[in-house]
């Protein structure tokens, strides 16, 4: 018995890797056109005459119906019941779904026609950013599924053994789809004569590419299953829909799903505004804007496998993410200094925030494998991701309100054009005060688990 065991898919560790790849491909498409146009700021306000608030307002859509429908929550019932393969098909589907909304909405629709709209006090919108914020909703819907379904897919696969480096190298992939989305669009709609709808288009190629490798995913889960079934082997149980109040009953949780709101809020809505900055405030031209924001994920492609590797041996994970909260605090103080404007400022300062993105995803998501029973992972990572979409949501629109409201400064003329100027000091003071409160929350959840002996300060890897 004890070797038909051994011979399970699980425990075959090039089995597991591969399994690791295939997901992992698929998440890295879809980050690609989760950021693919962030760095095509300048030409949304040029072409489409798009101001800040439509770019944040176009950003903050990407949490309308995972916020405020809860899809994201429902996505991760439907996880827990339905299983993973089946949750992944469909959130591919509806990631193209929206894409391509979202395609049509920039590459063919009237950027001068309005719609009465209401949101936020808003009486009227652009109608072109308004579909395109509804494409990208619906993306997200499918996009933050996928992303509890691959967390969930690696837990399964490599629980007791390499499980924060394996999230950490699923993370690494994600990254190298924000570096690929930071570094190619502005070049390839400059290479079709300034096309925003291109890059779009190419990302939509490779997130069909993703679905293919997951497809091979799907075949050696199905064996896995197999096995499992012949061997006696079953599932924890199944997911059951009062399970979701025994979530809200863990103090661990709230602090973890606090941690990463305030976390994410405070990177990943910097990422849409990054170019902009480096361009505005650090004065790197243009067609190299997008070079210095990409050294964020590139460092997330060694660190984050590397500091989940520290983790699985080692353990700290509680004292990881307050070090990681800390570098953000220390990245946007020197952000927000006026005096601090030298290209190679900017350079450094985003290093360290992608040494920060690393520590704390590293530790942060396995630590939830930890405080979590297996047949409530799907919805309790759902319940975080659904949190963290407010920060998502709300910050780009509060950082595009605070540029026009504070930060708008008379035009400049630059090569015969006269171009818009921004001080980016407000947006980078709101950044500083999200990294002061996720290091508070940081102490707190090292405070619970010292109490309740959760063991996110104690190594993954089973002996």
């Amino acid at each position: 018995m004890v070797e038909k065991i051994q011979r399970r898919m699980s425990e075959s560790r090039s089995a597991r890797w591969i399994v690791l790849l295939m997901v992992s491909l698929t998440m890295m498409c879809g980050y690609f056109l989760t950021d693919v146009l962030a760095p095509l700021k300048g030409l949304l306000i040029e072409i489409f005459h798009w101001d800040n608030t439509d770019f944040g307002l176009f950003n903050s859509g990407y949490g309308w119906f995972n916020i405020f429908l809860l899809m994201l929550i429902f996505g991760g019932m439907v996880l827990d019941k339905m299983g993973a393969r089946f949750t992944g098909v469909v959130s591919v589907a509806v990631m193209l779904v929206g894409i391509g909304i979202k395609y049509y909405a920039i590459g063919f629709m009237d950027a001068g026609r309005m719609v009465d709209f209401w949101f936020f006090g808003a009486q009227t919108m652009k109608l072109q950013v308004l579909v395109a914020s509804l494409g990208y909703a619906l993306f997200a819907v499918g996009y933050e599924t996928i992303g509890i379904t691959a967390n969930k897919i690696v837990v399964r696969w490599f629980k007791g053994k390499e499980l924060a480096f394996a999230l950490g190298m699923n993370l690494a992939f994600a990254r190298m789809g924000t570096f690929l989305a930071l570094a190619l669009p502005l070049p390839i709609a400059k290479a079709f004569g300034n096309s925003i709808r291109t890059p779009i288009l190419f990302g939509m190629i490779l997130l069909l590419l993703g679905f293919l490798t997951f497809l091979v995913f799907i075949v050696m889960d199905r064996k896995l299953d197999s096995e499992k079934a012949q061997e006696g082997l079953a599932d924890d149980e199944r997911f059951r829909f009062r399970d979701i109040f025994s979530i809200f009953k863990i103090q661990a949780f709230w602090y973890v799903a606090l941690l990463c709101l305030l976390f994410y809020a405070a990177v990943h809505p910097f990422v849409k505004f990054a170019v902009d900055l480096v361009v505005q405030k650090f004065g790197v031209a243009g067609e190299y804007s997008g070079l210095i924001p990409s050294l964020l994920p590139v460092g997330t492609l060694i660190l984050t496998p590397l500091f989940g590797s520290i983790y699985d041996r080692r353990g700290k994970g509680a004292s990881m993410m307050i070090l990681g909260a800390l570098m953000l605090v220390f990245v946007y103080a020197g952000f927000s200094l006026p005096w601090l404007n030298h290209w190679s400022a900017a350079v450094v300062l985003v290093m360290v925030l992608g040494v920060a993105f690393s520590l704390v995803p590293s530790a942060m998501w396995p630590s939830v494998a930890k405080i979590i029973p297996e047949h409530e992972l799907g919805t309790a990572y759902a319940l975080i991701f659904w949190m963290q979409n407010w920060g998502l949501a709300g910050i780009p629109l509060l950082i595009g309100w605070s540029l026009d409201r504070w930060g708008t400064l008379p035009p400049e003329t630059v090569d015969g054009v006269l171009t818009p100027r921004y001080d980016y000091t407000v947006p980078m003071l709101i950044f500083l005060c999200l990294g002061i409160l996720a290091v508070l929350f940081g102490f707190l959840l090292k405070g619970e688990d010292r109490r309740k002996g959760y063991g996110l300060q104690k190594p993954n890897i089973v002996k």
